[in-house]
Protein backbone atom coordinates (compact mmCIF):
# COMPACT_ATOMS: atom_id res chain seq x y z
CA UNK A 1 0.00 0.00 0.00
CA UNK A 2 1.18 3.13 -1.15
CA UNK A 3 1.36 6.43 1.13
CA UNK A 4 -1.10 7.81 -1.06
CA UNK A 5 -3.40 5.13 -1.10
CA UNK A 6 -2.83 4.75 3.07
CA UNK A 7 -4.31 8.71 3.36
CA UNK A 8 -7.14 8.01 0.97
CA UNK A 9 -8.57 5.05 2.82
CA UNK A 10 -7.73 6.52 6.65
CA UNK A 11 -9.47 10.23 5.17
CA UNK A 12 -12.20 8.41 3.91
CA UNK A 13 -12.75 6.27 7.41
CA UNK A 14 -12.72 9.58 9.30
CA UNK A 15 -15.09 11.24 7.24
CA UNK A 16 -17.55 8.30 7.82
CA UNK A 17 -16.60 8.36 12.12
CA UNK A 18 -17.21 12.37 12.39
CA UNK A 19 -20.25 12.59 9.92
CA UNK A 20 -21.68 9.06 11.97
CA UNK A 21 -21.27 11.60 15.35
CA UNK A 22 -22.33 14.84 14.05
CA UNK A 23 -25.65 13.01 14.27
CA UNK A 24 -25.23 12.76 18.18
CA UNK A 25 -23.34 15.92 18.43
CA UNK A 26 -26.78 18.17 17.10
CA UNK A 27 -28.99 16.12 19.53
CA UNK A 28 -26.82 17.25 22.08
CA UNK A 29 -27.03 20.99 20.06
CA UNK A 30 -30.48 20.90 19.86
CA UNK A 31 -30.53 21.03 23.72
CA UNK A 32 -29.45 24.66 24.05
CA UNK A 33 -30.13 25.95 20.73
CA UNK A 34 -33.13 26.71 17.94
CA UNK A 35 -32.19 24.70 14.89
CA UNK A 36 -31.26 27.27 12.55
CA UNK A 37 -29.52 28.92 14.83
CA UNK A 38 -27.22 26.06 15.78
CA UNK A 39 -26.73 25.43 12.61
CA UNK A 40 -25.51 28.82 11.69
CA UNK A 41 -23.11 29.18 14.47
CA UNK A 42 -22.18 25.92 13.64
CA UNK A 43 -21.03 27.81 9.95
CA UNK A 44 -20.56 30.83 11.15
CA UNK A 45 -17.41 29.69 13.44
CA UNK A 46 -16.24 26.97 10.65
CA UNK A 47 -16.04 30.54 8.38
CA UNK A 48 -14.29 31.87 10.79
CA UNK A 49 -11.97 29.01 11.92
CA UNK A 50 -10.98 28.21 7.81
CA UNK A 51 -9.89 32.21 7.39
CA UNK A 52 -7.62 32.04 10.20
CA UNK A 53 -6.59 28.82 8.77
CA UNK A 54 -6.08 30.46 5.50
CA UNK A 55 -4.21 33.44 7.19
CA UNK A 56 -1.30 30.82 9.00
CA UNK A 57 -0.78 28.95 5.73
CA UNK A 58 -1.06 31.85 3.18
CA UNK A 59 -3.42 30.21 1.28
CA UNK A 60 -5.30 32.93 -0.94
CA UNK A 61 -9.28 33.19 -2.21
CA UNK A 62 -9.83 32.40 -5.60
CA UNK A 63 -11.59 35.12 -7.14
CA UNK A 64 -12.05 34.59 -10.84
CA UNK A 65 -15.33 34.68 -12.21
CA UNK A 66 -15.69 30.24 -12.34
CA UNK A 67 -14.63 29.85 -8.75
CA UNK A 68 -17.14 33.13 -7.66
CA UNK A 69 -19.47 31.35 -8.94
CA UNK A 70 -18.92 28.32 -7.68
CA UNK A 71 -19.14 29.78 -4.36
CA UNK A 72 -22.46 30.59 -4.55
CA UNK A 73 -23.70 27.60 -6.09
CA UNK A 74 -22.01 25.34 -2.84
CA UNK A 75 -23.43 28.13 -0.12
CA UNK A 76 -26.85 27.68 -1.35
CA UNK A 77 -27.02 24.46 -3.39
CA UNK A 78 -24.81 22.67 -0.17
CA UNK A 79 -25.70 24.43 2.90
CA UNK A 80 -28.75 27.30 3.42
CA UNK A 81 -31.04 25.31 0.65
CA UNK A 82 -30.46 21.63 1.86
CA UNK A 83 -29.74 21.76 5.60
CA UNK A 84 -32.77 24.34 5.41
CA UNK A 85 -35.34 21.94 3.83
CA UNK A 86 -33.95 19.34 6.16
CA UNK A 87 -34.19 20.97 9.54
CA UNK A 88 -37.60 21.98 8.35
CA UNK A 89 -38.46 18.34 6.97
CA UNK A 90 -37.46 16.86 10.10
CA UNK A 91 -40.27 18.58 12.22
CA UNK A 92 -42.71 16.67 10.50
CA UNK A 93 -40.76 13.61 9.37
CA UNK A 94 -39.13 10.58 11.42
CA UNK A 95 -35.15 10.86 11.47
CA UNK A 96 -35.34 7.05 10.28
CA UNK A 97 -37.33 7.91 7.66
CA UNK A 98 -35.33 11.09 6.52
CA UNK A 99 -32.51 9.20 6.51
CA UNK A 100 -33.89 6.58 3.96
CA UNK A 101 -34.94 9.12 1.87
CA UNK A 102 -31.43 11.31 1.96
CA UNK A 103 -30.59 7.44 0.86
CA UNK A 104 -31.61 8.99 -2.92
CA UNK A 105 -27.91 11.13 -2.49
CA UNK A 106 -25.77 8.33 -3.86
CA UNK A 107 -28.47 7.32 -6.91
CA UNK A 108 -28.47 10.97 -8.51
CA UNK A 109 -24.44 11.26 -8.14
CA UNK A 110 -24.49 8.55 -10.26
CA UNK A 111 -26.91 10.12 -12.70
CA UNK A 112 -25.57 13.35 -12.83
CA UNK A 113 -21.77 12.02 -13.18
CA UNK A 114 -23.33 9.86 -16.31
CA UNK A 115 -24.50 13.02 -17.90
CA UNK A 116 -22.25 15.32 -16.52
CA UNK A 117 -19.08 13.63 -16.12
CA UNK A 118 -18.95 10.88 -18.69
CA UNK A 119 -15.04 9.74 -17.90
CA UNK A 120 -16.65 9.01 -13.72
CA UNK A 121 -17.44 5.96 -14.66
CA UNK A 122 -20.56 3.98 -12.37
CA UNK A 123 -20.02 0.10 -13.34
CA UNK A 124 -22.01 -2.58 -11.94
CA UNK A 125 -20.14 -2.93 -8.95
CA UNK A 126 -20.90 0.50 -7.77
CA UNK A 127 -24.38 0.17 -8.93
CA UNK A 128 -25.02 -2.91 -6.85
CA UNK A 129 -22.65 -1.80 -3.77
CA UNK A 130 -25.50 1.28 -3.88
CA UNK A 131 -28.28 -1.15 -3.94
CA UNK A 132 -26.74 -3.31 -0.65
CA UNK A 133 -25.86 0.24 0.47
CA UNK A 134 -29.60 1.34 0.24
CA UNK A 135 -31.66 -1.53 0.87
CA UNK A 136 -29.51 -1.91 4.46
CA UNK A 137 -30.57 1.66 5.11
CA UNK A 138 -33.91 0.70 4.72
CA UNK A 139 -33.86 -2.36 6.79
CA UNK A 140 -31.74 -0.32 9.53
CA UNK A 141 -34.81 2.12 9.65
CA UNK A 142 -38.10 0.12 8.97
CA UNK A 143 -39.45 0.11 11.72
CA UNK A 144 -39.72 4.38 11.39
CA UNK A 145 -42.39 3.55 8.45
CA UNK A 146 -45.72 2.74 10.27
CA UNK A 147 -46.88 6.39 8.58
CA UNK A 148 -49.41 7.66 6.17
CA UNK A 149 -47.95 9.08 3.21
CA UNK A 150 -50.38 12.27 3.01
CA UNK A 151 -49.12 13.32 6.38
CA UNK A 152 -45.01 13.50 5.50
CA UNK A 153 -45.66 14.26 2.13
CA UNK A 154 -43.85 17.71 1.72
CA UNK A 155 -41.55 16.34 4.34
CA UNK A 156 -40.37 13.82 2.10
CA UNK A 157 -40.10 15.50 -0.90
CA UNK A 158 -37.87 18.25 1.61
CA UNK A 159 -35.19 15.67 2.14
CA UNK A 160 -35.42 14.06 -0.75
CA UNK A 161 -34.54 17.50 -3.06
CA UNK A 162 -32.10 17.97 -0.34
CA UNK A 163 -30.36 14.71 -1.12
CA UNK A 164 -30.98 15.80 -5.20
CA UNK A 165 -29.34 19.36 -4.30
CA UNK A 166 -26.43 17.91 -2.80
CA UNK A 167 -25.59 15.27 -5.58
CA UNK A 168 -25.75 17.99 -8.10
CA UNK A 169 -22.98 20.50 -6.17
CA UNK A 170 -21.12 17.50 -5.53
CA UNK A 171 -20.71 16.77 -9.54
CA UNK A 172 -20.25 19.97 -10.07
CA UNK A 173 -17.71 20.87 -8.16
CA UNK A 174 -16.22 17.43 -9.10
CA UNK A 175 -16.21 18.37 -13.10
CA UNK A 176 -15.11 22.13 -12.76
CA UNK A 177 -13.59 22.70 -9.02
CA UNK A 178 -10.42 20.89 -9.14
CA UNK A 179 -8.59 24.52 -9.14
CA UNK A 180 -9.91 25.37 -5.94
CA UNK A 181 -8.13 24.51 -2.78
CA UNK A 182 -10.03 22.66 -0.41
CA UNK A 183 -9.43 24.72 2.08
CA UNK A 184 -10.33 28.39 0.47
CA UNK A 185 -13.13 26.37 -1.43
CA UNK A 186 -15.23 26.27 1.56
CA UNK A 187 -14.77 29.72 3.72
CA UNK A 188 -17.26 31.99 1.30
CA UNK A 189 -20.22 29.28 1.01
CA UNK A 190 -19.81 28.42 5.01
CA UNK A 191 -20.29 32.47 5.84
CA UNK A 192 -22.98 32.63 3.61
CA UNK A 193 -24.36 29.61 5.49
CA UNK A 194 -23.36 30.83 8.74
CA UNK A 195 -24.85 34.07 8.53
CA UNK A 196 -28.14 33.08 7.05
CA UNK A 197 -28.86 30.50 9.62
CA UNK A 198 -27.80 32.43 12.38
CA UNK A 199 -29.99 35.77 11.43
CA UNK A 200 -32.90 32.93 10.39
CA UNK A 201 -32.37 31.43 13.84
CA UNK A 202 -32.54 34.88 15.55
CA UNK A 203 -35.55 36.40 14.01
CA UNK A 204 -37.47 33.72 12.70
CA UNK A 205 -37.18 31.12 15.48
CA UNK A 206 -37.96 31.28 18.98
CA UNK A 207 -34.77 32.17 21.11
CA UNK A 208 -36.94 31.95 24.52
CA UNK A 209 -36.16 27.86 24.51
CA UNK A 210 -32.42 28.61 24.03
CA UNK A 211 -30.70 27.16 27.09
CA UNK A 212 -27.13 27.45 27.38
CA UNK A 213 -25.39 24.28 28.47
CA UNK A 214 -21.44 23.64 28.29
CA UNK A 215 -22.68 20.05 26.05
CA UNK A 216 -24.31 22.56 24.13
CA UNK A 217 -21.27 24.72 23.14
CA UNK A 218 -19.15 22.10 22.94
CA UNK A 219 -21.96 20.30 20.67
CA UNK A 220 -21.68 23.24 18.66
CA UNK A 221 -17.94 23.94 18.73
CA UNK A 222 -17.36 20.00 17.64
CA UNK A 223 -19.68 20.20 14.73
CA UNK A 224 -17.96 23.40 13.26
CA UNK A 225 -14.66 22.60 13.92
CA UNK A 226 -14.34 18.62 13.19
CA UNK A 227 -18.04 18.22 11.96
CA UNK A 228 -17.58 21.19 9.15
CA UNK A 229 -13.86 22.63 8.62
CA UNK A 230 -12.26 19.53 8.62
CA UNK A 231 -14.66 17.04 6.87
CA UNK A 232 -15.69 19.45 4.20
CA UNK A 233 -12.28 20.17 3.78
CA UNK A 234 -11.07 16.38 3.43
CA UNK A 235 -14.58 15.53 1.34
CA UNK A 236 -13.05 18.25 -1.44
CA UNK A 237 -10.04 17.02 -0.87
CA UNK A 238 -10.63 13.26 -1.73
CA UNK A 239 -12.96 14.41 -4.19
CA UNK A 240 -9.94 15.12 -6.31
CA UNK A 241 -8.21 11.60 -5.78
CA UNK A 242 -11.39 9.33 -6.17
CA UNK A 243 -14.36 8.38 -7.81
CA UNK A 244 -17.59 10.64 -6.83
CA UNK A 245 -20.00 7.86 -6.63
CA UNK A 246 -17.58 5.94 -4.08
CA UNK A 247 -17.17 8.93 -2.05
CA UNK A 248 -21.07 9.75 -2.26
CA UNK A 249 -21.25 6.06 -0.14
CA UNK A 250 -20.34 7.67 2.69
CA UNK A 251 -24.36 8.46 3.26
CA UNK A 252 -25.03 4.61 3.59
CA UNK A 253 -22.12 4.36 6.20
CA UNK A 254 -23.21 7.57 8.20
CA UNK A 255 -26.01 6.17 9.40
CA UNK A 256 -24.39 2.84 10.61
CA UNK A 257 -21.63 5.07 12.79
CA UNK A 258 -24.83 7.27 13.94
CA UNK A 259 -26.37 3.65 15.51
CA UNK A 260 -23.07 2.82 17.00
CA UNK A 261 -22.58 5.98 18.64
CA UNK A 262 -26.19 6.14 20.33
CA UNK A 263 -26.00 2.67 21.40
CA UNK A 264 -22.62 3.77 23.28
CA UNK A 265 -23.45 7.28 24.88
CA UNK A 266 -27.53 7.08 24.80
CA UNK A 267 -28.33 3.53 25.80
CA UNK A 268 -30.34 3.26 22.77
CA UNK A 269 -30.99 -0.45 21.61
CA UNK A 270 -28.92 -1.98 19.35
CA UNK A 271 -31.41 -4.79 17.40
CA UNK A 272 -30.87 -7.51 14.82
CA UNK A 273 -32.33 -5.80 12.30
CA UNK A 274 -29.94 -3.20 13.22
CA UNK A 275 -27.03 -5.26 12.26
CA UNK A 276 -28.88 -7.23 9.70
CA UNK A 277 -28.71 -3.72 7.75
CA UNK A 278 -25.32 -2.26 8.95
CA UNK A 279 -24.07 -5.40 7.09
CA UNK A 280 -25.96 -4.80 3.74
CA UNK A 281 -23.93 -1.27 4.04
CA UNK A 282 -21.12 -2.82 4.49
CA UNK A 283 -21.27 -5.60 2.17
CA UNK A 284 -22.66 -2.95 -0.30
CA UNK A 285 -19.17 -0.73 0.23
CA UNK A 286 -17.20 -3.77 -0.13
CA UNK A 287 -18.47 -4.30 -3.46
CA UNK A 288 -18.65 -1.24 -4.73
CA UNK A 289 -14.61 -0.47 -4.04
CA UNK A 290 -13.56 -4.27 -5.03
CA UNK A 291 -15.83 -5.05 -8.07
CA UNK A 292 -13.37 -3.10 -10.38
CA UNK A 293 -10.27 -4.05 -8.67
CA UNK A 294 -11.08 -7.57 -8.77
CA UNK A 295 -12.31 -7.72 -12.23
CA UNK A 296 -8.91 -5.57 -13.30
CA UNK A 297 -6.91 -8.72 -11.82
CA UNK A 298 -9.36 -10.74 -13.95
CA UNK A 299 -8.11 -9.38 -16.65
CA UNK A 300 -4.88 -9.68 -16.62
CA UNK A 301 -4.82 -13.42 -15.61
CA UNK A 302 -6.66 -13.69 -18.81
CA UNK A 303 -3.71 -11.42 -20.50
Amino acid sequence: MTRETFKIIFTYLLLCFIWGSTWLAIRISLESFTPFLSGGLRFLIASVAIFIVMRLKGISLQKDKLSVKLYLQMGFLSFVIPFGLVYWAEQFVPSGLAAVLFGVYPFFVAIFSFFMIPNEKIGIGKTIGMIFGFAGIVVIFSDSFSFTISDYLLGMFAVMLSGIMQAYIAVTLKKYGRHLNPLSMNFIPMLIAGISGTLIGLFAENTSSISLHEAGIFAVLYLALFGSVVTFTAFYWLMKKINVVILSLIAFITPVVALILGWIFYNEVLTTQHLIGSAFVLIGLLIANLYGIAFQKVKEIKI
